[in-house]
């Protein structure tokens, strides 16, 4: 199974300055793993240290945020595509 996931700039430094990287894994947490074997230290940066996604970083499938899915048991699929956006505050 193939996932593309597309990467944001600031953590473009774990992906050897690859915007995109494909990964495998049937959900979220399956896929970080997988990130994580390929980038190492990169889900440090998404996860906290119970494993729980930063509140402050925004992942996508297929454009649909997993907040309003099954959060980090989403499940993917083949040729799904993963986005990871931080969040942007600002006044």
């Amino acid at each position: 199974m193939s996932i593309k996931v597309l990467i944001p700039t600031p953590l473009q430094k774990f992906t050897n300055n690859q915007a995109t990287v494909e990964c495998a894994g049937n959900t979220i947490v399956e896929l970080l793993e997988s990130l994580d074997g390929q980038c190492p230290g990169i889900k440090a940066r998404l996860c906290d240290e119970q494993g729980d996604l930063r509140r402050f970083v925004n992942f996508y499938v297929n454009s649909e945020d997993i907040r309003f899915l099954d959060g980090k048991e989403t499940s993917l699929a083949d040729g799904d595509e993963v986005s990871i956006v931080p969040a942007v505050a600002g006044g």
